[in-house]
């Protein structure tokens, strides 16, 4: 099972916005989780990017996944695998807040001194995707994927 992450960034774009808080991920990747053996919950973590510069180093966060309505989901073929997507405002977290699909949820800080953590922190956020083990006993086997695209956004 795997799946496909999408960063995208907030912020502005035209010239006379320039002077615009503006947020970024960076170091985001694809999220495998290989052969799944039991069912019991499936975590996958992984540290992040989390840019915002706005004088508080405050953002949101808004997830969209492939399924209807934006759900978190993974599809093989006609059957499909809930996920539950977890952020956390510092890195090395294996949980964090639950995510709404398509809704922002705000209250993050960004310990993030530059915008792709290339000074100061290396990381600065964490994400975490969990199958639970209830979706995962009613399982058909198969190959499945999905789409999660991530969004940021200054306060």
């Amino acid at each position: 099972m795997a799946l496909v992450m999408a960063a995208v960034t907030a912020g502005a774009s035209a010239p006379a916005r320039a002077a615009a808080d503006k947020a970024r991920i960076t170091a985001l990747s694809d999220v495998p989780f290989g052969l799944i053996p039991g069912t019991t919950d499936q975590t996958a973590s992984q540290n992040l990017c989390a840019y915002s510069s706005s004088n508080t180093g405050g953002y949101n966060v808004t997830a969209v996944g492939n399924g209807n309505g934006g759900a978190f989901t993974l599809s093989s073929g006609a059957a499909s695998l809930a996920y539950d997507v977890l952020w956390a405002g510092s890195a090395n977290q294996a949980g964090g807040t639950a995510l709404v699909p398509g809704t922002a949820t705000s209250g993050f800080t960004s310990t993030a001194s530059q915008q792709t953590c290339n000074s100061g922190p290396s990381t600065s956020a964490s994400l975490t995707v969990v199958i639970r083990s209830a979706t995962l006993t009613s399982a058909m086997a198969g190959s499945y994927i999905g789409t999660l695209q991530i969004t940021i956004a200054p306060e």
